[in-house]
């Protein structure tokens, strides 16, 4: 794993100035910045990059737009999240795999009550999924598949023989967002980090129930239709978040910003 390269902290500090802190970051000093509030209530966050023009994506990967320090950063919200929440066309398009277990986060996840790594729960209404490859039939901690009732049956019935959990989140054949999340909560998933795509993340907005958003700036000039971070209809009154802390390097911003 490559060390994040100088940082600087702009979050301010107890006297209301910036703190510049223009030096290495451990992965500990990355997981107490990024860790999760207190209390039992799920809590969802989001982890999404962008452009300066606003693409969510550069030829239909998020790969083009990300940087050595984002992936360090998304490999530090995995190690602290007890699942990630992700679309069946993201996993299609990114080529999802299991998560793994690091030995950089293992303490802090043993100490939480974790398991060594997150699970994947991928959000399919069609479950038109591949269940043969390694996110269904090797991962280290099974993955979950959430869906609405009204999916079809044999399409349930073959996650469930791949070793897939199968969560029932809606009474259609859609998955209702905020019993999504209730679902993964009842489980004990309540540290939960969604990755998209922007589909997903859409709906996790305008259902009211996204707590938190890690948003990378890319300092990229992409053109073209490439998606927003987040895709679907207009809320009728925009949330407003606030930042709660921001991170630069080499021209990257990594901010967090949550409900205010």
């Amino acid at each position: 794993m490559r060390r994040l390269l100088p940082v600087t902290d702009l979050t301010p500090t107890a006297a209301g100035t910036p703190a510049a802190t223009d030096r290495e970051w451990t992965l500990d000093e990355l997981a107490e910045a990024y860790v999760y509030p207190g209390g039992d209530r799920a809590w969802l966050r989001a982890n999404m990059v962008s452009t300066l023009d606003g693409a969510a994506h550069h030829d239909g990967r998020s790969q083009g737009i990300s940087s050595a320090s984002d992936m360090r950063i998304f490999g530090t919200l995995r190690g602290l999240a007890d699942a990630v929440v992700v679309g069946a066309e993201t996993v299609r398009k990114e080529g999802y795999r299991p998560a793994r277990a690091r030995d950089a986060f293992a303490a802090r996840r043993a100490a939480a009550g974790q398991g060594p790594a997150p699970a994947i729960a991928v959000v399919s209404a069609s479950l038109d999924l591949d269940f043969s490859l390694p996110l269904f039939a090797s991962p280290l901690v099974a993955t979950l598949v959430v869906t609405g009732a009204a999916a079809p049956a044999g399409r349930i019935r073959a996650a469930r023989e791949a070793g897939a959990e199968v969560l029932i989140a809606g009474d259609g054949a859609g998955v209702d967002p905020a019993r999504a999340v209730a679902e993964l909560a009842a489980r004990g998933h309540t540290r939960l980090l969604t990755e998209g795509g922007p589909r997903l993340l859409g709906q996790f907005v305008a259902a009211g129930v996204l707590d938190e958003l890690c948003l990378t700036l890319s300092p990229m000039l992409v053109a073209g239709g490439a998606q927003r971070i987040s895709d679907g209809p207009p809320v009728i009154v925009p949330e407003r978040f606030s930042l709660v802390s921001l991170l630069e390097e080499a021209g990257f911003l990594f901010s967090r910003y949550g409900k205010i």
